[in-house]
């Protein structure tokens, strides 16, 4: 049987989602051995995006094959025993057809990067939230969101190490807004870049803080070359939180979050 799990975590303390032979801190690990307790056989998972170290989740996607009989409360509830409190799963959906891949199936994912934009740096939630000082202009910064929509070249925004074969992404929504002391970036694509959404991000505080012009954007992007676009962002404010499929394999819609911010 195929089942489809929706999954949350804090990437504070992990190497990243992708189980790693140098270290045990990834969250593909611990959900493995979880799973693999509960099904007395070993479970290896296929997810949806490979987040890298410090970037959290709240709307990961995985799928397993198993021939262990239980029953979904068993799954959820078993698991997240199991699993350490910074890991949890958050609904299960059992009996998906032979066709649904976690990865491969997905139409888009959907990231948050969460800015505390305050002149003193934050004590409470620091691990799930990066800080900027100067303070930013958000109509700036959506002027400038508009330049990185539709499919385009994205090498100018892609990590050194990236494996993609293919710098083309297409950008289905950007927007900027700002919630109190937060400035909130929500980006969705069919699929993302190393780093991408960090490069991104990077780009648009320089915009935010006046360093450069909106109109900056096209110029780094038609470039395509890494080194004329800004610093990549940390990684502790950057979520996965969608990945929508077609709507034939009945994947749960749950609230995106971070959850202090729904």
């Amino acid at each position: 049987m195929r089942i489809a799990l929706g999954i949350e975590y804090n990437g504070a303390r992990y190497h990243g989602w992708q189980r790693q032979s140098h270290t045990r801190y990834s969250v593909q690990e611990h959900l493995e051995t979880a799973l693999s307790g509960v099904a007395d056989e070993s479970i290896s998972v296929a997810c949806a995006g490979r987040t890298d170290a410090g970037v959290h989740a709240t709307g990961q996607v995985v799928h397993f094959d198993t021939e262990a009989p239980r029953i979904d409360r068993a799954w959820l509830m078993g698991t997240n025993a199991k699993l350490p409190g910074d890991i949890c799963v958050r609904w299960v959906r059992m009996g998906m057809d032979e066709d649904f891949h976690a990865r491969y199936a997905a139409l888009s994912r959907r990231y948050r990067y969460i800015i505390c934009n305050t002149p003193q740096r934050p004590a409470i939630l620091r691990e799930g939230l990066s800080w900027h000082y100067r303070p930013l202009d958000v109509g700036r910064m959506r002027e400038a969101s508009r330049h990185f929509l539709g499919e385009q070249d994205f090498s100018s925004l892609r990590a050194a190490g990236c494996q993609s074969k293919s710098p083309w992404r297409n950008i289905y929504h950007l927007e900027v807004e700002r919630r109190g002391d937060f400035v909130i970036i929500d980006v969705c694509a069919n699929a993302f870049l190393h780093h991408m959404v960090r490069n991104i991000t990077g780009l648009l505080l320089e915009i935010g803080a006046g360093v450069e012009a909106p109109g900056w954007v096209k110029e780094v992007l038609a470039a395509r070359d890494r080194n004329q676009a800004s610093v990549t962002a940390p990684p502790n404010g950057l979520y996965l939180v969608q990945v929508a499929y077609p709507s034939r394999f009945g994947v749960p819609e749950v609230p995106v979050g971070p959850l202090f911010l729904a």
